[in-house]
């Protein structure tokens, strides 16, 4: 045996297909299952989404494809929130393992009840409960005019105040606080300016106690800001170990929370952001 023989890396776990399968939006399926996925975080996902299926026509192509992802290296997982009968055993048919949030929780409330429940599709979605609804529209709307500093309009309003350096994940953690809690998130960048001062920005210092920091390995986010602009200043090692190392520095020294982006999910980060805010006694409206 050559003892000169380079020792190859450990191999990377391959990521384990999950299968959101809905006949309506899909945003229960997702909840309810990335609720269990992070149980789990030491195992990689790859999430697929499959909404408004609402045939058994369109079932069995479903199914035909859940069976096709039994043949590859990892074997899926299938969450399911479908409430037509016909639809969902032809779904529930498949090879892959299959959760399914309605057959046994709704079998078990109509036993309770005594009432058979009308098995709709729409029951289970949004529209459902309007009042939740309207509060999550109204949460996109803010989290769309406060993006990236844009506005600063009736911040006081704001649930949460996500800061970082651009290019953090502020954006795609604000909208997904928006649409499925209903949060109230504006997101604000710390520019060079804010780094060098270790300071928050002016506008946002009366809401400092509803605020959350975000950060990223320099390598990271060296690679994101070169798909925007290459072989800039802007987007060098350099020029982000700099900026991540003093919005650490702000974190620390305003008592902010933070969380690294690196390696974790807008999910988990969603997660930790809201429990973290909990603890701190920060209550949404």
């Amino acid at each position: 045996m050559n003892a000169d023989l380079p020792i190859p890396p450990p191999r990377q776990p391959a990521a384990v297909p999950v299968f959101f399968i809905s006949d309506s939006t899909g945003i229960s399926a997702e909840t309810m299952g990335n609720a269990l996925l992070l149980q789990f975080p030491s195992v990689p996902f790859e999430r697929r989404l499959i909404p408004f299926v609402r045939t058994v026509e369109e079932a069995r192509e479903v199914r035909a494809d859940l069976d096709a992802a039994m043949d590859g290296e990892v074997a899926p997982l299938v969450f399911l929130t479908v409430v037509d009968e016909a639809v969902r055993e032809e779904l529930r048919a498949t090879k892959a393992p299959v959760i399914d949030f309605v057959t046994s929780h709704l079998t078990q409330l109509e036993q309770r009840l005594g009432v058979s429940g009308d098995h709709a599709p729409a029951r289970l979605h949004g529209v459902g409960d309007s009042r939740r609804y309207n509060r999550r529209m109204q949460a996109v709307e803010f989290a769309i005019e406060h993006d990236d500093g844009q506005s600063v309009r009736a911040i006081e309003k704001a649930d949460i105040v996500l800061i970082a350096p651009s290019r953090c994940g502020k954006t795609p953690t604000s909208m997904y606080l928006a649409l499925m809690h209903g949060i109230f998130v504006a997101n604000y960048p710390l520019v060079d300016e804010e780094l060098a001062g270790e300071v928050l920005p002016q506008s946002i210092a009366a809401v400092a106690d509803r605020c959350f920091g975000l950060l990223i390995s320099p390598q990271r986010l060296t690679a994101v800001r070169s798909e925007r602009l290459p072989d800039s200043r802007y987007a060098s090692l350099e020029q982000t170990r700099w900026e991540l190392s003093r919005a650490r520095r702000v974190y620390d020294v305003h008592g902010i929370p933070f969380v690294d982006s690196s390696s974790k999910s807008v999910e988990e980060m969603s997660t930790l952001i809201l429990q973290s805010l909990a603890r701190r006694g920060t209550t949404t409206r």
